[in-house]
């Protein structure tokens, strides 16, 4: 992931969460509400209490103990009215403000989710998995605490110590006034020391993204770890990235105790010395008790208030790193969109023409090495023509260009005779239908990983495209028919099974060209004879682009294209390629010969043990 924002210092990164919560003005409003009538309420109690020391306990000219009695019972009574004030302006305010946390990180979580997967595959070339997952469900976490909780809390503890401090220099101006320029004192170590904790939260959570990435990797490949006996190395590599993040959350824990420790010693230093000097008052008949006891509320609250702003300060640091992150990747373009004004393709039967002009493609992370070089070619709709030739050739590219997960830097492919970059992507990749070598299965039921591609496919369309690719049978012999839940990845069921589920897929969205990537190499003879008589059933009256490096599966077609380091370097059938005796010829000797000596023929071209394309 390469962001493009600059990155801020201040926890003003949190605006970039004003577009989710824009929605929910009304209930922000009510929250606000709730909030300034709990911090007055609050400020209310110190006056009721010198009201009560005052009139109620030290009023010397009151000559009746009955009528003391009840002006006493009164300001009990106006003390648990403002009690009751509280709990309930308390209890409104945090529902509201929980209900919004919640709301605001599910709708960022969404948000974020969907623009990923609207992600071409180059922005996965540099992003690892694990890490959008980290700040998918980490980086969410912290910003729902600070909406939900720590921002609340920050907002009423300076409205309440703005209002203590008000009142305060309101009862002593003299005193208070010293006390506020003492303040003052305190803003720059704390501004500089939170500078620094902001700095080593964006640094702790990339770590805990580093890690992420790296359980992601091995938990999918563990069967691979644990068949090397890696199990050890791997948990090695992960602890030494987990101590890398723990290190780094020190370093910030360090940094945000001493944020919080400097914070509260110095407010309580200098509250304590502005209390001193109205003890002193009271003392030379300056103020009531009743006023030094209201101050000692208010010293008190606004001491509170700092100390707990220091902490929330803590809080907005780090989440200010969370959302800098989410947003960072929200602000992540795809190098791959539709066009503005895409164009309608047109509706053709029998399969769809295809055409690539002359296409030179290399990979963003490979600049310096061509996966295609000027290459051409046409296809009839209705026609079957394989790509072969040696690893590395371009067969998977010419794939993942028809498909648009990439444009070219020269050339155009074309559909129908529409260059495909005027389409939309929903009309190009819905027009396309594919069967890889290795079938991609979700954990829900057969059902809904048949009918993928059109959801709202009947049960009579499916079972049709089930019994089409011969899957019917095995699927109604599962527990629970196609109801049945396959788990991660479909790992109950078999390479052909899933295979053949795939082809399903395919055919029951029915595209008019199909991209066969290897859809048999990878399974046993039986099998292979089970998905081939599927795959001719799904080629009828479709334009099909078959990958193969087993020649055996490709001898029928209607063309094969022999594809070597890009470059279109033959084309033809198979006994007219026979026939010419170059590239074609000389991978199928290495496949058909049954003796070792056509060896000599393929050392100079050093293709080795043909293997799946990556």
């Amino acid at each position: 992931m390469n962001p493009a924002p600059t990155r801020s210092r201040r926890p003003a990164a949190l605006a970039g969460l004003l577009p989710f919560a824009r929605p929910y003005r009304a209930r922000i409003l009510l929250a606000l509400l709730f909030l300034v009538l709990g911090a007055a309420a609050t400020l209310a109690l110190p006056v009721a209490i010198r009201s009560l020391l005052d009139q109620g306990l030290f009023d010397t000219d009151s000559a009746q103990h009955g009528a003391r009695l009840l002006m006493l019972r009164g300001h009990f009574l106006l003390l648990f009215g403002v009690a009751i004030a509280i709990g309930v302006f308390t209890s409104a305010r945090y529902f509201l403000v929980t209900w919004l946390g919640e709301r605001i990180t599910a709708d960022l979580r969404n948000a974020v989710y969907a623009h990923v997967l609207r992600q071409s595959p180059a922005f996965f070339e540099s992003a690892h998995t694990g890490e959008v997952l980290s700040r998918l469900t980490t980086d969410t976490s912290l910003v729902q605490t600070v909406v939900g909780t720590s921002l609340s809390m920050g907002l009423r503890n300076l409205m309440m110590g703005a209002g203590a401090l008000g009142m305060l220099v309101w009862t002593a101006p003299w005193m208070m006034l010293l006390v506020f320029c003492g303040l003052a004192f305190i803003v720059a170590p704390s501004v500089w020391i939170g500078r620094r904790v902001r700095k080593l939260s964006r640094a702790s959570q990339d770590r805990v993204a580093d890690s992420s990435a790296i359980a992601t990797e091995v938990l999918n490949a563990v069967s691979v770890v644990q068949s090397y006996t890696a199990e050890a190395r791997e948990s090695a590599r992960f602890a030494t990235a987990t101590e890398h993040a723990f290190q780094t959350a020190v370093r910030r824990t360090v940094s945000r105790s001493a944020l919080v420790a400097f914070i509260t010693i110095a407010t309580s230093a200098i509250l304590l010395w502005g209390l001193y000097q109205g003890a002193e008052s009271v003392m030379a008949g300056r103020m009531s008790t009743g006023e030094l006891s209201q101050t000692v509320v208010y010293v008190i609250i606004l001491a509170g208030a700092a100390s707990i702003m220091s902490e929330v300060y803590g809080d907005l640091l780090r989440a200010a790193g969370a959302t800098e992150r989410l947003i960072e990747l929200l602000h992540t373009e795809s190098i791959i969109v539709s066009p503005d004004q895409p164009v309608a393709a047109p509706k053709v039967g029998g399969g769809c023409a295809l055409a690539l002009c002359d296409v030179g493609f290399h990979y963003p992370s490979r600049p310096q090495s061509p996966a295609l070089q000027r290459l051409s070619f046409s296809i009839a709709p209705g026609e079957t023509v394989a790509l072969v030739g040696p690893s590395g050739g371009g067969k998977t590219t010419v794939f993942q260009l028809l498909q648009r997960f990439y444009d070219p830097q020269h050339g155009e492919l074309l559909i129908d005779g529409v260059p495909i970059r005027r389409l939309s992507l929903e009309q190009l990749r819905q027009r396309i239908g594919i069967v890889p070598q290795e079938a991609s299965m979700f954990s829900g039921t057969v059902l809904d990983n048949i009918r993928y591609g059109r959801p709202d496919a009947c049960l009579d369309e499916v079972e049709a495209a089930a019994r089409a690719a011969f899957a019917h049978d095995f699927i109604v012999a599962l527990p629970d028919g196609y109801q049945t839940v396959l788990g991660e990845r479909g790992m109950r069921l078999s390479g052909g099974q899933r295979q053949r589920i795939a082809i399903a897929r395919a055919m029951l969205k029915n595209p008019p060209l199909l991209l066969l990537d290897e859809a048999t190499s990878a399974l046993d003879a039986h099998s292979e004879r089970m998905v081939q008589a599927a795959l001719d059933a799904i080629m009828v009256d479709r334009t099909t682009l078959v990958i193969a490096h087993r020649l055996a599966t490709v001898q029928q077609a209607d063309r094969i294209l022999v594809l070597d380091h890009g470059r279109l370097v033959e084309h033809g059938s198979h006994a007219s390629l026979i026939a010419a005796n170059g590239l074609y010829a000389k991978l199928a000797a290495l496949q058909f010969a049954a003796t070792p000596t056509a060896a000599p023929t393929i050392a100079p071209f050093q293709f080795g043990v043909v293997e799946k394309e990556i």
